[in-house]
């Protein structure tokens, strides 16, 4: 690999990690606070990315895909309140969207037209990276984010063993999704509504 690349690896590498580090603190936060240690006895309730890396989602993935994961967050959802779930669920999503415009206020405050360029390009991507992670999280597929946020709001029992016993299956559908294209289809359209309305060039990510 040229030096070149392998500088941009790293880089992008970094920013997924911090992104995804900043993704599942959230999750054990919002579970601690709300009466669930078990993140926290793991010593996973921490921003040390260290804490938080998968070998294959997080450093051998990237090189394959582009894309990656952290070790989720372990949560006990037995001792919280389907509300309570639903928080710690959208806790995540919500910090990497929290993230982002954050990064979109750094991008238009300074003049980044007389930033380095490998700068400007860096803070574009981590803002697109934390769009795209809140976005994919939210996709109602187990074990994503989106299929928590759909069980903490099913109130029919049937409804709810129906949706449960869909999600045994969910890696494969996931999967599925991905390679027949659904994050072309679903997730890069709502990403470029999302720079259009930040103000964010974007199409050198698309």
């Amino acid at each position: 690999m040229p030096i070149e690349q392998l500088a941009m690896y790293v880089a992008t590498t970094a920013i997924f990690l911090v992104s995804l580090t900043v993704h599942e603190y959230a999750h054990a936060w919002t579970a601690y606070r709300d009466g669930d240690d078990t993140a926290a006895r793991m010593g996973r309730l921490t921003l040390n990315p260290l804490a938080h890396i998968s070998l294959f989602g997080t450093i051998i993935l990237p090189l394959i895909v582009h894309f990656g994961w952290a070790k989720p967050v372990p949560v006990n959802f037995a001792v919280l309140t389907r509300n309570q779930a639903l928080k710690v669920a959208l806790a995540g999503p919500a910090s990497n969207l929290l993230l982002a415009v954050g990064l979109t206020v750094v991008f238009h405050l300074f003049p980044w037209h007389i930033m380095p360029a490998l700068g400007v390009f860096l803070l574009l991507f981590a803002i697109w990276a934390n769009i795209i992670l809140a976005l994919f999280n939210l996709i109602p597929i187990p074990p994503l984010d989106g299929s928590r946020i759909v069980d903490a709001r099913l109130t029919s029992p049937q409804a709810i063993a129906a949706y449960r016993s869909f999600s045994r299956y969910g890696m494969l559908i996931l999967i599925g999704f991905l390679y027949f294209g659904g994050f072309r289809i679903f997730i890069l359209p709502v990403v470029g509504v999302l720079c259009r309305l930040l103000g964010l060039p974007y199409q050198i990510f698309m």
